[in-house]
């Protein structure tokens, strides 16, 4: 059979380092981004240590990353109802914020959020992370949104969806790539 040429083959693409539809993320882009991230915002970030959110805070600070933590109801001026805990909270040691706002009008340059809430808040997330000027969007397990990523990335920003970077660290560490 002859090729149609109204509709030619299409041509091979480059290779992509990542393909948020496909769950897709090259382990090139992923350390990448893992060797030059050195300040992260955990958005989500629980005092409990039976939480991921808490573990995972622990774990990045850990490795050396200089670590945020971003709770409103944990920060200083924040409402704990029902939970016996005060407002003005530390996680792992380091002083909860009320938003991402709040880290650069205290001075504080970040270079990665984490997201640690749900799919649906990761969207005003993301706007938020636009506005202080990070350099990567990383939403952990089970946390998607496409919305989110592309507007991330039509700002320059890089993004990760569905994936844990407590995971992803020993695994790349694993392989030599880190």
């Amino acid at each position: 059979m002859s090729p149609d040429p109204k509709n030619p083959a299409p041509k091979t693409p480059a290779p992509k380092t990542h393909d948020h539809q496909a769950d897709f993320y090259s382990d090139a882009y992923l350390v990448d981004i893992l060797k030059e991230v050195r300040t992260i915002a955990l958005v989500g970030a629980s005092d409990k240590p039976h939480r991921a959110s808490n573990g995972v805070f622990g774990f990045l600070q850990q490795q050396g990353y200089e670590m945020f933590p971003v709770n409103p109801a944990l920060a200083a001026g924040g409402v704990r109802s029902g939970s016996g805990a005060e407002a003005g909270q530390k996680i792992w040691g380091r002083p909860c914020f009320a938003s991402l706002a709040d880290l650069k009008a205290q001075g504080h340059a970040i270079d990665m959020v984490d997201v640690f809430r749900a799919s649906d808040a990761a969207l005003e997330m993301t706007k938020e992370a636009i506005a202080i000027g990070v350099k990567v969007i990383w939403m952990q397990l089970e946390v998607v949104s496409y919305e989110a990523a592309e507007l991330a990335e039509a700002a320059g920003i890089r993004v990760v969806m569905n994936r844990c970077p407590a995971i992803e660290i020993p695994r790349l560490a694993g392989l030599g790539l880190l």
